[in-house]
C-alpha cells in the first residue's frame, strides 16, 4: 500500500539544506521517491490571512470530496459490468497527473482573488454533481423499465411470456369462441384430461391440446363459447387449474418494446460511460486544484509573506512511513522544534488531505484510493 505525502517548507537557507539532504537519503535508502509539487503564487488579501481564521476554500473542499465521491461509486458500480480505466483528460493516469501536477492556468487563472478562485472550483464541481443525478435518474429508469419488461417476460408457466411457446394458429378467435390457456401441474394431468370438458357446457369436446411441458407441468390449450367464460376459469380454480391471461398481441407488443428497450439501454449505458469518464476527470482536476490552493494558503498562514515555500510529494510504502516520519523530524526540526508529532484530532476538510498529526513542516496525507483504482 503506498503513502502519498504532500510537504510544504518555507524557502529559507536551512530549509532548502535539508530538503537537498533528504532528496540524497531517500536516494540512498530507497525510503521513498520525492517529486516537486508545483503551486503558482495566488492572489491573497492581507486581511483575511491571520492566525486561527479557517483557510479559504475549506468548505468548497467538502463540496470537492462529495462529488468526487459519487463518482468512486459510480466506476465501483460499473467495473461489475465492464473493465473501465479512469484517467485524466485524455491518457495520463491519475497517480502520473498528481506526481507531475502543473496549476491550470487557462481553467483557473491565478490573477483571480483567492476567495473567487474557490468559488470558481466549487461551482464547477456543483454543476458535474447535478449533472451527475440527471444522468444517473436517466440509466436507471432505462433500466428498470427494461427489467420490468423482462421479468413480466420471464419466470415459471404462471406468469412467464408465452409468445415462444404458443403459434397464432394455435389460438381460435372468433365472434363467438375463444382458446384458453390452461397451466397444468403434472400430477393432475389425468384430472384435466377427465374433466375439463365438464367444466362448462360449451367446451369443444376433444379441443384440449399440450402445447408446452417442462419439470413442473404443461401448458394446455382448450376451446370454448366466450360466454361460458367465466364459468370455466371458476371451476377450473376450484380444481386447481390456472387459466392464463393471454393475448398473443399483447405479449408480441410487449416482446418488441422489450428489444427497443435492450437497444437503448446500451446506447444509454454508452453515453453514461463516456459521460462518466469525462465527468470524472474534471472532478479529479478539480480536486487536486483544491488541495493545490489549501497548501498555498496553509503555508502563507504558517510561513507568513511575502509568499515563500516549496512544496514536494512524497511517495512511499507504508512499511517505510514510519521511518521516513523520523528523518522528517530530524531534518525539519527547526521549524517548531516543541513539535511532537503527537496525533490530534485535527478538523481538515479537504478530501484526501487528512491531518492527523501536527509536524514541525505543513504535511498533508492524500489519500491513495482513487489513484490506485485500477483495473
Amino acid at each position: 500500500m503506498t503513502d502519498l505525502w504532500l510537504i510544504s517548507v518555507p524557502l529559507d537557507k536551512t530549509s532548502s539544506t535539508s530538503v537537498e539532504k533528504l532528496k540524497r537519503t531517500i536516494a540512498k535508502t530507497k525510503l521513498a521517491t520525492c517529486c516537486k509539487f508545483s503551486i503558482p503564487e495566488l492572489k491573497v488579501r492581507l486581511s483575511i490571512i491571520c492566525p486561527g481564521e479557517e483557510p479559504e476554500g475549506a468548505k468548497q473542499s467538502v463540496h470537492g470530496k462529495h462529488t468526487l465521491k459519487c463518482l468512486q461509486l459510480c466506476n465501483y458500480w460499473f467495473s461489475s459490468l465492464v473493465m473501465i480505466s479512469f484517467c485524466v483528460g485524455f491518457s495520463v493516469d491519475l497517480m502520473s497527473y498528481v506526481t507531475q501536477f502543473q496549476w491550470d492556468q487557462a481553467r483557473y487563472p491565478t490573477a483571480v482573488p483567492l476567495t473567487s478562485l474557490a468559488d470558481m472550483i466549487s461551482k464547477e464541481i456543483s454543476q458535474v454533481e447535478a449533472e451527475l443525478k440527471t444522468q444517473t435518474a436517466a440509466y436507471n429508469n432505462v433500466k428498470s423499465s427494461l427489467q420490468i419488461l423482462e421479468h413480466k417476460l420471464e419466470g415459471n408457466l404462471q406468469n412467464r411470456s408465452l409468445n415462444d411457446i404458443v403459434k397464432k394458429e394455435d389460438l381460435i378467435v372468433s365472434e363467438y369462441l375463444t382458446t384458453v390457456l390452461v397451466v397444468v401441474t403434472k400430477a393432475n394431468y389425468l384430472l384435466w384430461e377427465r374433466t375439463y370438458e365438464s367444466m362448462s357446457e360449451f367446451v369443444v369436446p376433444r379441443s384440449s391440446r399440450k402445447l408446452y411441458e417442462d419439470q413442473e407441468g404443461g401448458v394446455f390449450s382448450v376451446t370454448l363459447f366466450k360466454k361460458n367464460l367465466s364459468e370455466f376459469k371458476s371451476k377450473a380454480q376450484h380444481n386447481k387449474f390456472i387459466v392464463r391471461e393471454y393475448s398473443y398481441d399483447l405479449e408480441e407488443q410487449m416482446q418488441e418494446e422489450t428489444k427497443q428497450l435492450s437497444v437503448h439501454k446500451k446506447e444509454q449505458y454508452g453515453v453514461y460511460v463516456r459521460w462518466l469518464k469525462m465527468s470524472f476527470s474534471q472532478a479529479f482536476i478539480a480536486w487536486i486544484h483544491l488541495k493545490a490552493l489549501r497548501v498555498f494558503v496553509e503555508s502563507v498562514l504558517r510561513y507568513g509573506l511575502p509568499v515563500n515555500y516549496q512544496a514536494f510529494l512524497l511517495q512511499t510504502d507504508k512499511k517505510r512511513s514510519k521511518k521516513l516520519r523520523k528523518e522528517l523530524a530530524s531534518l525539519f526540526v527547526h521549524l517548531d522544534p516543541t513539535a511532537t508529532a503527537s496525533k490530534k484530532d485535527v478538523n481538515c476538510d479537504i478530501p484526501g488531505l487528512l491531518q492527523q498529526e501536527y509536524f514541525s513542516y505543513i504535511s498533508f496525507q492524500i489519500s491513495t484510493n482513487v489513484l490506485d483504482y485500477s483495473y
